[in-house]
């Protein structure tokens, strides 16, 4: 079995273009289904039945997992079935009537405008440090990026005449996506200004780097957002997603169109953009609680 599944995870990278992060995910899941079948007795991926699998979902439950962390690996394991029943490795799927946990709705974390005001105010002074951080936070505010898709970005994705950049999204599908004035001026004078000075003498392509000239890891730019953050006095928990997430609801605050904030996002699915549309009518019925006569 852990033989078909590397099979599985290579056929994921070289044909479906995952991301490292979700392939690590893909084979934690995989090879926690694959362990647990071996430690009862089953050695053939053709002989795992659906009560086996019912079995390990409970397990899954058992330990404490959330529904969502349930679905996700169910996800998985549904994928690494479709790959054998493809190369006719198996002839039957044992999960072919099994649903997925139910899950209540999760709204994202989300800042209002003042908060996000304060926060994007709060890399003050003219230091290199201040004007790369500052630049960082707005662009991604303004352009909805994954921190991923942030950190590695180059110079090379940014389009100064138009005002826009080009980043490589999940499944690498690249999009376009606008930058913005604030944004763009803040940017503008990081690259002119900050940016090499953290250059000093060696190359790179890379847009955002660190005090040793190298690109920022996903965990040193969230180390740098909570601690402005902190500084901000914001009492909610802001992590580098709620830039993301306050981005689209915003816009759609605004008077945005699902599709157009779903083509900015990057969403396959319209039905992922959906879930901030319930922020929006949260915000209007508090709007008319508050100053409607009869709210």
């Amino acid at each position: 079995m852990y033989r078909l599944l590397d099979q599985y995870l290579d056929f994921l990278t070289m044909e479906k273009g995952l991301s490292s992060n979700t392939l690590e995910a893909y084979g934690r899941d995989l090879n926690r289904y694959v362990a647990f079948m071996e430690r009862g007795g089953t050695k053939e991926i053709s002989d795992i039945a659906p009560e086996q699998v019912i079995s390990y979902l409970v397990e899954m439950r058992k330990e404490g997992l959330a529904a969502t962390s349930v679905n996700r690996g169910l996800a998985a394991i549904r994928g690494f079935y479709k790959f054998l029943l493809t190369e006719q490795i198996i002839n039957k799927n044992p999960l072919a009537h099994i649903e997925l946990a139910k899950v209540g709705m999760h709204l994202p974390d989300t800042l209002s405008r003042e908060e996000m005001n304060v926060i994007l105010d709060e890399p003050r002074g003219g230091t290199k440090s201040a004007l790369r951080d500052k630049a960082m936070l707005e662009l991604l505010y303004a352009s909805g990026l994954r921190v991923s898709e942030l950190i590695f970005l180059n110079m090379g994705n940014i389009n100064w005449q138009v005002g826009y950049l080009v980043t490589m999204g999940k499944g690498k599908k690249e999009r376009v996506v606008p930058i913005g004035k604030s944004a763009y001026d803040c940017l503008y004078r990081y690259v002119h200004e900050a940016r090499p000075l953290f250059l000093k003498r060696s190359q790179s392509d890379v847009l955002f780097l660190n005090k040793s000239g190298a690109p920022f890891s996903r965990q040193g730019f969230w180390k740098l957002v909570k601690k402005y953050a902190l500084r901000a006095g914001l009492l909610k928990k802001v992590h580098p997603h709620t830039f993301r997430h306050s981005f689209a609801s915003h816009l759609l605050e605004g008077g945005a169109d699902l599709r157009s904030v779903q083509t900015m996002l990057g969403h396959a699915d319209i039905s992922t953009t959906q879930i901030y549309t319930h922020i929006t009518r949260e915000g209007l019925k508090e709007i008319h609680r508050k100053y409607h006569p009869r709210g």
